[in-house]
């Protein structure tokens, strides 16, 4: 690892920044040669910038300007001020009176990465008084104060520093914070220190800062004082320009003030903090200045340090007791502005005397006060007459301090001992910047505790422009440790501080990665920084750790080449592993070759034993002892896969062993279960998608030494990782055997001759057989080879015990049952329990045999546990056929549910009616359809009918294609699933399938609340459960988990709008449409009346026995929905009743749209209190005779109800599309049930149906509905107004010429009367004459002679009659 220069940004628009600062470039530009060429084609090295050395450029400068671009011959970025954040997300450049803030922006690559940015955000002038220049500038990042970003940039500002000695403070986007004038001589250098964190207990604690250098006097600022007074302007410039008020009064800021004195000239500086003596600096220090009388003092003062550079003397040094001098607060210089309109407003917007543009007077302002300064005098320095310092760069630490001068040379500085200690010349116009790096927890071998501080590297970075080259020394006295060629028109960055706000309190977990130094190439825009690893600061006795990470650097991009020759990669890497000492980085370069994926074995191999006969021939005592079993145990594997792979590429004669007869037993075994598997292959044979990493590709080396180990004794022991890999090293070992393509015998000797223990093998050889279950089904010969191989695994010594009793369970074949339980692939753990059964028998017979020479089959415990098991898995291979059936078209479908004997045990007694009820959810299948099929299994048990009958309904119709394929795969289904249920008769009972059917329906409604079907159906399954007991328990469960309180909110809502409310409202309040809340509220009666019923039936019948099959008795997990609902109480019937009168009168509202319901408003206040309570709870219920007010309201309701739906049946027998909800015929006899209860009179109804049927012309309808009538009397009335109103629009409204001739006939008493009737009450006015004369003929039936329209109703039949006869 050596320093490496990384590109992380970009600047944009740096031709666009060059001629804003320099606006005679933009017409230069024009003339040249470049000017034909688009922007993004133009090279900065195209142009001739000619060279810094050349006498021409640097004697007639001004000549040249005028005539050579200056585009090409000036590098116009070092005439600049540059300022880059810590944090790199903010650039200036700013020179002579315009600046160019430059922010962060993201966008992404040609290939799909994010990178960053810098771009333009804003530009402007700077300057407010006239004839000022931009000097210094500085980007600050200010902490974050809020919680969840402590320690974090909340924004920076920019300080920039004036020749009239102003300093200003702006943010992002150039708003002007704060000016100062803390001194009327030019600015010359701006520099901050912030918060670092002492590495050290005995380190002193730096303090915040801001310093401003000036000819003759440096100003420090405190930075708590200035964070604090930053912050308040910032939120008064927001405030004042959303308010629009006139003028931000800021808070004055704490500084001191220092006169530097006994020094020529300076032109930079350094702010190195405070720092205390030690006594016998300080007793130096006294006797030097005071003489041999001096008094010391008991406590050496604290003193505060600064550097500057410059002429006589090259170097000064100088101290500050704290104490010496107060803080100063400053008086702010502040112009009243005319308007603040916006807080974005630009830097020339009327403030501190810049004028806008549209502002005509100037701005009167006045120069606040500036304060003496405290003389101080310069302690020591470094005196050269002939040479004069240029810039100074402190180091991280503040220790350290390199310094460039006029003479091209650059010195490093003790500023402790405040001597020279290293000189390097040759470096002209030199920039300079430093590095710390520190040293990574894995590197420090001396470290015995986290608590251990770590320890840090200083590097000092020199940029030489004129040569244009980029070294990195290591300091005090280490040699360059790198050096890049770049650009001679390049501009090194180095901030020198962090983030300001920061405290020993906020710092802690902070770990806020800034930039320490950057390289700016204004020719490509490319910000790149630098890298420097911390091995390279170590001393020369480490030097050699330093050259074998190089080479181990090596050897990683030796590997990760992709078109080398094997032989090459293999010398190379041989050498590279020799060369390397380091024991450590020796195993690190080992493990990385022993990882790569494109090193083929033979190349592992010869390498791993080049190095274990190098390390053998060294002395014992100088090997690494983990690096010498690394080799060996290494060598082993790659020798163990060498042999299994040479194995299962040899050929093989296969079939060359006649059957034996445990052959033919498993044969026989396997086709007794043929059928099933023959289905489930069908099903399972349906193409899918396969992945990169299926089990079957070849397995890679590097994959293989990751899964096994060497252990201590020699032997090997297979690490478990996923099942993947494990899968996979199971495939490596055993499918050359399982295809008959390998030896078997000789791989498992082979196995087991590396010590791996024969219970590892056999988990593999499951593994792979469980899991390659495709495949297996198309290889009916792989069964004998997996007898083969468990017989051989068998044999082998530690597998099976051999003090094992009959009477125990062997842990050998239980491991094999407990695979095949847990495995969701039926068909294959079938398979595979069928061939360990056969196994076992025959080893347990041999035993048997061989201890009681006895002629008994044997018994035990174990074979009765594999009998067990192999009906389970039977059992649950039918059930997975059934559960892998595709679903139709059109429904939902989703990916099969796969199951295990383990999970449908751990899944309770309702395992498998659950897994049924998921199945019947995604076939989409309705209830009568389920019922269908059960009922249809039911009598293909009781009688076989006849097959002549089959042959007759086969013929009975031809059918077309698409119809025949549907009624295949319903008969398909039906099939499987009748099947299922003859092998689970009681887990599939019909109770307990439908009540599992019925909570799977209902928690897809809940799921998705717009499809009414899917409640709607599981009210229907609830309703084919033959038991009382378990529907009470469900419909409750159902009711109180789901229902009420969609029902609740359902009330509300219709009680808060007084009708149907529309689609809106009924999302916002209960998550559906309102179609959808129609079918709920539906549903909801169906329950509620179902629930009545149950209530009701529960007293006659016992509560039922639940049982489960004997081979699947051990379940244990949760209880089924049977069970459960069991547990439930009973309801109290009366409040069941009354939650049913609610949910019929909002099923009515919906249905029929009515206006002006107010449900709630038809109960008194007990029935109100009474609604949403617990169902299983007593409740105080309404009685004895209602509020004649309430009777009314529900009897209008009830009417309401009536006429609406004559009304749609009438508009159905209109049109051939009619709607499913108002056009059901059990509306009237639902209304009629609910009179009673309501309180309403029953007759009244039947009279207001009769009626209204007869006005919608629907007169047959009418004499069915006028059998049950009662008072017929009353409805003779009515039907007389009928019949008027009928006759009145077939005499008055049509006037046709026969029907006024029989007008003018009629007595003058029955004219008036029918001129009184008034047709527009009827909505069918135009009926048949012949219904007209029934009616007139049922009315003149039910009115009694001595009723006082008796006549009337005569002189109506006579006239119907005429009226009839002239038709």
């Amino acid at each position: 690892m050596s320093c490496c220069l990384l590109e992380f940004c970009r600047v944009q628009e740096l031709r666009t920044v060059r001629e804003f600062l320099f606006p005679n470039l933009r017409s230069a530009t024009s003339d040249n040669n470049i000017k034909n060429k688009p922007d993004e084609e133009v090279n900065w090295e195209e142009a001739d910038w000619g060279s810094w050395e050349s006498p021409e450029t640097q004697d007639g400068g001004a000549e040249e300007e005028e005539s050579v671009p200056s585009s090409q011959s000036a590098p116009w970025l070092q005439d600049c001020a540059v300022s880059l954040s810590p944090c790199s997300d903010l650039l200036v450049i700013a020179r002579e009176h315009k600046a160019v803030f430059m922010s962060t922006k993201w966008r992404t690559d040609e290939a799909g990465q994010e990178e960053m940015n810098l771009a333009v955000s804003w530009s402007g002038a700077l300057s407010t008084e006239e004839g000022e220049c931009v000097t210094s500038v500085i980007c600050i990042p200010l902490a974050s104060q809020k919680r969840s970003s402590t320690g974090r940039p909340d924004w920076t500002c920019i300080v920039v520093g004036f020749t009239s000695g102003y300093v200003r403070f702006y943010t992002e986007s150039g708003v002007l914070l704060l000016a100062q004038l803390l001194h009327e001589d030019p600015v010359l250098r701006l520099k901050c220190r912030t918060y670092e964190i002492p590495r050290h207990p005995g380190v002193t604690e730096q303090h915040e800062e801001l310093s401003i250098l000036y000819p003759a006097a440096l100003v420090t600022i405190d930075g708590f004082s200035l964070f604090q007074s930053l912050r308040a302007c910032r939120n008064q410039v927001a405030r004042a320009a959303a308010a629009g008020s006139d003028s931000v009064q800021p808070p004055p800021l704490a500084y001191k003030k220092w006169g530097l004195q006994d020094m020529d000239t300076i032109v930079d500086h350094s702010s190195v903090g405070i720092m205390t003596l030690c006594v016998f600096d300080q007793m130096k220090n006294a006797s030097i200045l005071g003489g041999f009388h001096a008094s010391v003092k008991g406590s050496p003062p604290a003193m505060c340090q600064y550097i500057t550079v410059g002429g006589g003397p090259f170097t000064g040094f100088y101290y500050a007791v704290e104490g010496s001098s107060q803080p100063l607060l400053s008086h702010v210089a502040l112009a009243v502005a005319s308007k603040l309109t916006s807080a974005l407003f630009s830097a020339a917007s009327g403030w501190l005397g810049w004028k806008n543009k549209n502002e005509e007077e100037p701005v009167q302002k006045q120069k606040p006060k500036v304060e003496p300064a405290t003389p101080l005098a310069v302690r020591f320095g470094l005196p050269d007459s002939r040479r004069h310092g240029e810039s100074i760069c402190l180091s991280p630490c503040y220790t350290l301090a390199a310094v460039t001068d006029d003479f091209g040379r650059v010195t490093l500085l003790d500023l402790a001992r405040g001597i020279a200690i290293r000189m390097w010349k040759g470096y002209r116009d030199a920039q300079l910047g430093w590095v710390q790096v520190c040293e990574g927890r894995s590197e420090g071998e001396n470290v015995s505790s986290p608590t251990f501080p770590r320890r840090h590297a200083q590097f000092l970075v020199i940029y030489a422009p004129r040569r244009g080259i980029l070294e990195v020394w290591g300091t005090q006295q280490g040699p360059r440790v790198g050096a890049f060629t770049v650009g001679k028109h390049c501009r090194l960055l180095y901030p020198g501080y962090r983030l300001m706000g920061v405290n020993s309190v906020t710092s802690h977990g902070w770990q806020l990665h800034t930039q320490q130094v950057c390289l700016l190439d204004p020719a490509t825009g490319v910000l790149r920084a630098i890298t420097v690893p911390f091995h390279l600061a170590l001393s020369d006795k480490k030097s050699e750790r330093a050259k074998d990470m190089h080479l181990l650097k090596r050897m990683n991009a030796l590997l990760r080449s992709q078109e080398l020759e094997p032989d090459i990669l293999e010398s190379e890497a041989h050498s590279i592993l020799l060369d390397i000492k380091h024991p450590a980085i020796k195993k690190q370069a080992l493990e990385s070759l022993l990882s790569n994926k494109n090193a083929p074995v033979s190349c592992l191999t010869n390498i791993t034993r080049a190095l274990l006969d190098s390390m053998k021939g060294q002395d014992p005592e100088a090997v690494e002892e983990s690096l010498l079993q690394l080799c060996s145990s290494q060598l082993k594997l790659l020798q163990l896969y060498t042999d299994i792979q040479s194995l299962h590429s040899a050929v093989t004669d296969t079939d060359t062993a006649p059957p034996s007869s445990i052959d033919e037993r498993i044969d026989q075994d396997v086709a007794r279960v043929q059928p099933m598997l023959q289905r489930y292959a069908e099903l399972m044979s349906r193409p899918s998608v396969s992945f990169a990493q299926d089990p079957g590709g070849a397995l890679p080396a590097r994959n293989f030494l990751c899964q096994l180990e060497c252990e201590a004794g020699g032997a090997l022991r297979v690490v478990r990782g996923q099942d993947a890999d494990w899968t996979r090293l199971g495939s490596f070992f055993f499918w050359g055997c399982l295809c008959g393509e390998s030896p078997i015998q000789k791989v498992c000797d082979t196995l087991q001759d590396t010590g791996i223990v024969p219970q590892q093998l056999l988990s593999l050889l499951l593994s792979v057989w469980l899991h390659r279950e495709r495949e297996l089904l198309k290889r009916p010969e792989a069964v004998t080879h997996l007898h083969s191989l468990l017989t051989a695994l068998s044999n082998m010594p530690g597998a099976v015990d051999e003090s094992w009793d009959m009477q125990c369970v062997s842990p050998w074949w239980q491991q094999v049952r407990t695979a095949c339980l847990e495995s969701e692939n039926a068909s294959a753990a079938l398979l595979a329990a069928l061939v360990a059964h056969r196994s076992a028998k025959d080893s347990i017979t041999a035993l048997a045999e061989s201890k009681f020479q006895s002629e008994w089959e044997a018994v035990s415990l174990e074979l009765e546990q594999w009998l067990v098991c192999v009906r389970q898995l039977e059992d649950l291979l039918a059930l997975q056929t059934l559960l892998c059936l595709p679903c139709p078209r059109g429904t939902l479908g989703g990916a099969p549910a796969r199951c295990s004997v383990k999970t449908l045990l751990e899944s309770g007694r309702g395992g498998v009616a659950d897994s049924v009820a998921k199945w019947v959810f995604r076939q989409d299948f309705a209830p009568g359809s389920l019922k269908e099929v059960l009922q249809r299994r039911a009598q293909q048990e009781k009688q076989e009918q006849p097959e002549e009958q089959g042959e007759a309904e086969r013929t009975a119709e031809q059918p077309t294609e698409e119809k025949v394929d549907e009624d295949d795969d319903f008969r398909r289904a039906a099939e499987l699933l009748v099947s299922v249920r003859q092998r689970f008769p009681e887990s599939l009972c019909p109770d307990l399938l439908f009540s599992h059917c019925c909570w799977e329906y209902v928690v897809q409604w809940n799921k998705d609340p717009e499809e009414g079907r899917y409640l709607s159906w599981g009210v229907e399954h609830l309703n084919l459960v033959t038991s009382p007991h378990i529907q009470q328990g469900i419909a409750v469960m159902m009711w109180n988990t789901f229902i009420v309180k969609r029902f609740s909110a359902a009330t509300f809502l219709v009680e808060k709008v007084g009708k149907a409310p529309k689609d809106r409202l009924c999302r916002r309040d209960l998550g559906m449409g309102e179609n959808a809340m129609t079918s709920f509220l539906g549903s909801c009666c169906q329950l509620l009346q179902t629930l009545m019923e149950a209530d009701a039936g529960t007293d006659e019948v016992p509560p039922p026995e639940l049982c489960v099959e004997e081979v699947w008795g051990g379940a244990e997990g949760p209880a089924s929905i049977a069970e459960l609902a069991l547990e439930q109480k009973g309801v109290h019937y009366p409040l069941v009743q009354h939650h049913c009168l609610l949910a019929s009168i909002l099923h009515a509202t919906m249905a029929f749209r009515l206006r002006g319901v107010k449900p709630l408003s038809l109960f008194d206040s007990k029935g109100k209190n009474a609604f949403f309570r617990d169902l299983t709870s007593i409740q105080l219920m309404p009685s004895g005779d209602m509020d004649p007010s309430l009777v009314s309201q529900r009897q209008e309701l009830l009417l309401k109800v009536l006429t609406d739906w004559v009304q749609a049946q009438g508009e159905a027998a209109d049109s051939t599309s009619s709607e499913l909800g108002p056009v059901d015929d059990s509306w009237p006899s639902l209304c009629l049930d609910l009179a009673p209860l309501l309180q309403v009179n029953p007759d009244v109804l039947r009279r207001h149906l009769v009626c209204e049927l007869y006005s919608q012309g629907l007169d047959l309808r009418a004499e069915e509905a006028m059998l049950e009538v009662e008072d017929k009397e009353v409805l003779g009335s009515q039907m007389l107004v009928l019949t008027g109103q009928r006759l009145s629009y077939s005499l008055l409204h049509t006037q046709t010429r026969p029907g006024m001739e029989l007008l003018a006939r009629l007595p003058p008493m029955l004219c008036t009367w029918l001129k009184a009737m008034d047709p527009s009450n009827l909505r069918c006015p135009s009926v048949p004459l012949a219904f007209t004369s029934q009616l007139v003929s049922r009315t003149v039936e039910v009115l009694p002679e001595s009723h006082a329209q008796y006549n009337l109703a005569l002189h109506l039949l006579e006239a119907v009659d005429l009226l009839e006869g002239e038709a």
